[in-house]
């Protein structure tokens, strides 16, 4: 059975990432993730080649238990692609521990506009050394 797919806030996202290791934030913008700051720490996994890259985000995300999806708004992208590793993650019957996909609510824009700090790095593999 596909789980379900909740939205989160940014700051309710801040308080749950704080300190636990366990969520992964998974960032489907395609180009303007180059061109624009993203979430410090985040999994790069355009929307473009999302559906082929599926089995990779499993192996990347291993030992997390909550995954959070957004795109520019969180409107299309961001929701399809959760929806999306939902049914995958339901059909292969892996046993990847995660139990909870998320959406971030109004997306990276939101989350930047909230004054969420962001990373203006050009690193591919930032892993949040940056704010």
């Amino acid at each position: 059975m596909a789980r379900s797919v909740s939205y989160v806030s940014a700051a309710k996202l801040v308080s749950m990432a704080r300190g636990n290791p366990r969520v992964a934030i998974i960032d489907v913008r395609d180009d303007e993730r180059s061109h624009q700051a993203h979430i410090a720490g985040s999994h790069h996994y355009a929307s473009g080649s999302f559906a082929a890259r599926m089995p990779e985000l499993v192996r990347a995300v291993s030992g997390k238990d909550t995954l959070v999806f957004h795109c520019a708004l969180s409107q299309v992208r961001g929701p399809t692609c959760a929806r999306m590793f939902s049914d995958y993650l339901s059909e292969t019957k892996e046993d990847s521990g995660i139990k909870n996909i998320m959406v971030l609510e109004r997306g990276f824009n939101g989350w930047e506009v909230s004054g969420q700090p962001v990373c203006r790095c050009t690193d591919a593999a930032c892993k949040g050394t940056c704010l």
